[in-house]
């Protein structure tokens, strides 16, 4: 029997990039809208709740408001805005973000889909917390570089339609440092402190890296770039999508250049720590439109569902 599956916000970029992922799956039957009653809110309530998973592709507030519509007990929401990610009786969708998670996920109706910055961050920054290396007061800085894809449709047409070149360098922005995703970054790394986060969009369509830069000597006494390795490939040792590359390995860099897109067309997540005795970086790259947003919400349906974690994806 397949799984009845519908997409509210079928035309964004996220939406356009989870039929890619579904539409080649035989386990799955897509319930389609007719495009003339796409904002019809009694057609969209009638495939919410005739769904076993529904995803939402929605501005924050209009997620709010399909959540809203939904009252069949049987239909699992899997939200991909902001709006739930912090929020009581939802579930944050990061699979590999603690033991127990997965049941977590297995067992709720609602689970909010991870912000792409937030899913590289939490996964270089929580096992480093969690093994008493990194002090959950520590004053972290990040910094993150984006394909341009991250800004949804309209920014895909500000680069696609560039003829002058006026968008080829890269550009800093959230620089009021109140980016949307920190209270999930904060709060899901275990830290006391939201972290200085300054994110960048570079002008390509997709991958993303967060750097995450640390003093050795503002660690737990003793730490070295090996403790740090030891902790994460600890974590994620039986992890499927996420992939812990081993220090001083020259294959990390590309004649001394970091390869942003280097996860791209995948759903893993690549963890590297560079540096020297006194200081190092953690940097965690991802597809942020795979691992970094259909992926990732796929990935929480086929746990939710209990299907194998891994069907259509790749790793």
């Amino acid at each position: 029997m397949a799984f009845k599956v519908y997409v509210d916000g079928q035309e964004g970029t996220t939406g356009l990039r989870l039929f890619d992922y579904l539409e080649r799956r035989d386990d799955i039957e897509l319930l389609r809208i007719d495009s003339a009653l796409r904002k019809d809110p009694a057609e969209r309530a009638r495939l919410l709740n005739a769904a076993d998973v529904a995803f939402l592709c929605l501005p924050d507030a209009a997620s709010r408001e399909a959540a809203a519509m939904v009252d069949n007990p049987d239909t699992c929401l899997i939200d991909a805005s902001t709006a739930f990610r912090v929020a009581e009786g939802w579930v944050y969708g990061l699979p590999e973000l603690a033991p127990g998670q997965r049941d977590k996920i297995r067992a709720s109706k609602r689970i909010a889909n991870v912000g792409c910055h937030a899913s590289a961050f939490i996964l270089a920054v929580r096992p480093l917390v969690d093994a008493g290396l990194l002090p959950a007061d520590y004053p972290l800085t990040a910094t993150s570089i984006t394909g341009y894809s991250g800004g949804g449709k309209n920014m895909i047409a500000d680069y696609d339609a560039d003829a002058d070149g006026l968008l080829r360098a890269p550009r800093s922005y959230a620089l009021g440092l109140e980016h949307k995703h920190l209270p999930e970054m904060q709060r899901y790394a275990g830290l006391g402190l939201a972290p200085v986060f300054v994110p960048t969009v570079g002008p390509f369509l997709k991958g993303l890296a967060v750097t995450v830069p640390l003093h050795l000597s503002h660690l737990k006494a003793g730490t070295g770039a090996d403790d740090l390795y030891q902790a994460l490939r600890s974590r994620y040792a039986d992890e499927p999508f996420v992939r812990v590359h081993a220090l001083d390995d020259p294959a990390n860099l590309n004649g001394g250049f970091f390869d942003v897109q280097g996860s791209n067309d995948t759903n893993r997540v690549d963890l590297f720590l560079f540096g020297n005795g006194e200081r190092q970086c953690v940097v965690a790259r991802l597809d942020n439109l795979g691992k970094g947003a259909a992926g990732a919400a796929v990935q929480n349906m086929n746990v939710h569902l209990g299907v194998d974690e891994g069907t259509g994806l790749s790793a």
